[in-house]
C-alpha cells in the first residue's frame, strides 16, 4: 500500500469569513486577474462557478512549471467549507487521492482563519510527498487576501 497522509494548517486573514468563502466559492474566475503569478486560467466544465459538484480545471504555475489540475467541488455553505477533489492533471500523475479542503472560520467581524486540510495518497512510494502543493495552496490563500479585503 502506498503512503498516504493529511496536512493541516491555519492561515489568519483580514476580512470576514463570509467574504473569503464567497471569493473561493464563486469568484475564482477572477483569480487570473488577481493572483496571476499563480493562476493563469479557470475553466468550468460542468455546473456554475458557485455550484456544488461543479467540475473545473485550473492552469497554474507550480515550482516554475506550468501545470493543470481538474477538480470536482463540494460546497458546505453552513460551515463555509469548500472541498476540491482531484480528478486529473499533474498532481494526479503521482497521487491517487488529492483533496484540498478550505474552511473559513470567523474570529471577529473583520478577521478569520482559513483552515487548510490536504488529504493525499501516493500512487506508489517512489514519489515524494506533496508538501510543496500544500505550501502553494497556502500562498494562494495569503495572496488572494488583498483582493478580498478590497471587495
Amino acid at each position: 500500500m502506498a503512503t498516504s497522509g493529511t496536512y493541516v494548517t491555519e492561515v489568519p486573514l483580514k476580512g470576514s469569513a463570509e467574504k473569503h468563502y464567497k471569493s473561493w466559492k464563486s469568484e475564482n474566475h477572477v483569480f487570473p486577474d488577481t493572483i496571476g503569478q499563480h493562476i493563469h486560467n479557470v475553466v468550468v466544465h460542468e455546473g456554475e462557478h458557485d455550484a456544488h459538484g461543479s467540475i473545473r480545471s485550473w492552469d497554474y504555475t507550480y515550482d516554475g512549471k506550468k501545470e493543470t489540475f481538474k477538480e470536482k467541488r463540494e460546497i458546505d455553505d453552513e460551515n463555509k467549507t469548500l472541498t476540491k477533489r482531484g480528478l486529473e492533471g499533474h498532481p494526479m500523475e503521482h497521487l491517487k487521492v488529492f483533496d484540498v479542503i478550505y474552511q473559513f472560520i470567523p474570529k471577529s467581524e473583520d478577521s478569520c482563519v482559513c483552515k487548510l486540510t490536504m488529504l493525499w495518497e501516493k500512487r506508489n512510494d517512489d514519489f515524494p510527498e506533496p508538501s510543496g502543493y500544500m505550501k502553494f495552496v497556502k500562498q494562494m490563500v495569503v495572496d488572494i487576501e488583498g483582493h478580498v479585503s478590497k471587495a
